[in-house]
């Protein structure tokens, strides 16, 4: 299934408390579950005025519908084509 990055624009975010943190993920899991289980959460981000979080969905269409039915922004949506870490450089062979 494709994954996505989205990018939510919300000001103050990185001022918001641990309960209004912990509120904002139940949302997202209720719509998560009232959308049986289509979008997947992995995990979030948050700076202080924007949220990074990581999606799988079989399609876009499913990210925004997502973001709709949550009342979350949603400012881009961008499809993962590789992930790359410090591992990812390990092991390489010599190019002769």
């Amino acid at each position: 299934m494709p994954k996505y990055i989205i990018e939510r624009e919300i000001p103050g975010s990185g001022g918001l408390t641990s309960t209004s943190l912990k509120k904002i993920a139940k949302k997202s899991c209720d719509v998560i579950t009232e959308m049986d289980g289509k979008v997947q959460w992995i995990e979030s981000f948050v700076t202080a005025d924007k949220w990074y979080c990581v999606y799988l969905a079989a399609n876009e269409q499913l990210i925004k519908e997502h973001a709709k039915r949550g009342d979350f922004p949603a400012n881009a949506i961008n499809e993962l084509m590789a992930i790359v870490d410090p591992a990812s450089g390990e092991n390489i062979l010599s190019e002769s």
